[in-house]
């Protein structure tokens, strides 16, 4: 009999490039189907009977939740990174539920099921992703700024809630780039003054740039003429690239950004991230989603950064060599 948890499921996982793995009360592998290798990163053989959390490449605690998470049978979705062997760690996202009465999990690796997908795919992963994170988020947030309104917290519980009110923050501004990355609606393209544009942004992470004591300094050329952009769409991603540049500066730093006018009329914005010594490797893939692991992002700041100006007529580059960290180069259409 087929359960209402396999009945959403795609009949060809292979073609999804996705694994389904079912497993016993002790967290043993039982049973996996489709495209193991490319997800799991080894054949189905050596899948089977092996501990969940050594198949999964995460630890103990974690599968025990995903079990008691599949065993309500609600479809929960969960997205983890994972260590299945390789040099870095792949993105995993689990969709949860039971069949025949055992727990089991559908599983895509993120970065095979995104290379090369078109844009309604990855709006409908972004989509799905921002509900999933979006409402438990939003109470976490109520729950933190409650607490802050409480004058008798010791000094200690107040430094506390204004790390977990930075940390929503962060997650917030994460969760926007996840859903800019999949939109694929017509901006709405006004005329903006490009320094305005450039300190409405660095307003949204102010109080991270104030506690890290950086600095923000523009110099803009005379006459530099107003940008045709979607400002609010924009925003969020300029803000977390200048973020990221200044989480790699020293406490005290300085974030140099320049805006001039280019060729044909254009105007570019360009700062310096020293500290961005990248590998031949890593140059190319610089703008590509989850495959930049620059220490201070999560893999979609420049892809998102990108794709952004890219809809609204623009452009995004750097210029990157051995040791001596990397320009961006952000061009507007006027």
């Amino acid at each position: 009999m087929v359960t209402r948890y396999v009945s959403h499921l795609p009949m060809n996982l292979h073609l999804l490039q996705a694994a389904q793995i079912s497993w016993s009360p002790s967290l043993r592998v039982t049973r996996v189907e489709g495209d193991c290798e490319t997800v799991l990163h080894r054949p189905a053989s050596e899948v089977m009977d092996r501990p969940l959390h050594v198949v999964l490449g995460t630890t103990a605690d974690k599968v025990r939740e995903l079990d008691a998470l599949a065993r309500r049978d609600a479809r929960a979705v969960d997205f983890f990174y994972a260590a299945l062997g390789g040099a870095d760690p792949v993105p995993l996202r689990l969709t949860l539920g039971l069949e025949g009465g055992e727990a089991c999990a559908s599983v895509v690796e993120l970065r095979a099921f995104l290379e090369g997908a078109p844009p309604v795919q990855l709006s409908g992963l972004a989509s799905q992703l921002s509900h999933e994170l979006r409402n438990p988020l939003s109470s976490v947030k109520m729950a933190v700024q409650t607490l802050a309104r409480n004058t008798g917290l010791s000094e200690r519980d107040q430094r506390r809630l204004t790390i977990a009110n930075r940390e929503i923050r962060t997650l917030e501004r994460m969760l926007w780039m996840v859903s800019e990355y999949g939109r694929d609606s017509t901006p709405n393209l006004e005329q903006h003054p490009p320094r305005t544009l450039l300190q409405e942004a660095m307003a949204m992470v102010a109080p991270e740039l104030a506690e890290r004591r950086v600095e923000v300094r523009v110099d803009e050329a005379p006459d530099v003429p107003r940008v045709k952009v979607d400002a609010g769409r924009l925003r969020p991603v300029l803000a977390q690239a200048l973020l990221n540049v200044a989480m790699g500066l020293g406490e005290g730093g300085n974030v140099e950004v320049s805006i001039l006018t280019g060729p044909q009329g254009r105007v570019l914005m360009r700062w310096k991230d020293p500290a961005e010594d990248l590998s031949e490797e890593e140059r190319g893939s610089l703008f590509e989603p989850f495959e930049c692991r620059l220490a201070r992002g999560a893999g979609l700041t420049l892809a998102a950064l990108r794709r952004v100006l890219v809809h609204q007529g623009g452009e995004v580059s750097a210029e990157t060599g051995p040791g001596t960290g990397a320009v961006f180069t952000l061009t507007f259409a006027t």
